[in-house]
């Protein structure tokens, strides 16, 4: 298990990247040419922004003086959620590819989260892990809800009607 040392620095990791997190949705959604589209990462990136403020209650680290400063800051260079998006941005951006990389990055993350959830002994600060894992399995099904509609394909909820007919 980890000891204090090692639970705030998976801390501060985590907080890190629910904050490239929500560095990557801001721009994707400045880049969507669909408004609804726009509307799910707008509203995910104000969701990283909470997710990181969960983390940041359970850091004991002084390295970070403000929250407001810290997720006001220009995003960090070496985040690997912008710089698939460059990738994505050079290679001919559009809604689909943006949800794609968000559909496996929502997914690592959780998988992240959950494991190092698992090897945290203290209780709360297990819950937040814990906790945001959730909040990213949500994550994973609104983007890929928002996708099938993107796509044209048949959502869930109307599966039954065409079932049926």
């Amino acid at each position: 298990m980890f000891d204090n040392i090692g639970v705030q620095e998976a801390i501060r990791k985590a907080l890190q990247t629910e904050k490239n997190a929500m560095n990557f949705y801001e721009l994707g959604a400045r880049l969507m040419q669909d408004k609804d589209a726009r509307r799910v990462f707008d509203l995910l990136a104000q969701e990283e922004r909470v997710h990181a403020g969960h983390f940041f209650k359970a850091y004991d680290g002084s390295d970070i003086a403000s929250f407001d400063d810290f997720m006001n800051a220009p995003p960090e260079e070496e985040s690997a959620w912008l710089a698939a998006m460059a990738k994505t941005i050079n290679e001919g951006f559009n809604e689909q590819k943006a949800m794609e990389l968000a559909l496996e990055n929502e997914r690592k993350l959780e998988e992240t989260l959950r494991q190092t959830a698992a090897r945290i002994e203290n209780p709360d600060v297990r819950a937040v892990f814990e906790l945001n894992a959730r909040e990213t399995h949500n994550h994973f099904e609104v983007i890929e809800a928002e996708y099938a509609r993107v796509m044209g394909m048949v959502h869930d909820s109307d599966m039954d009607i065409y079932v049926r007919e």
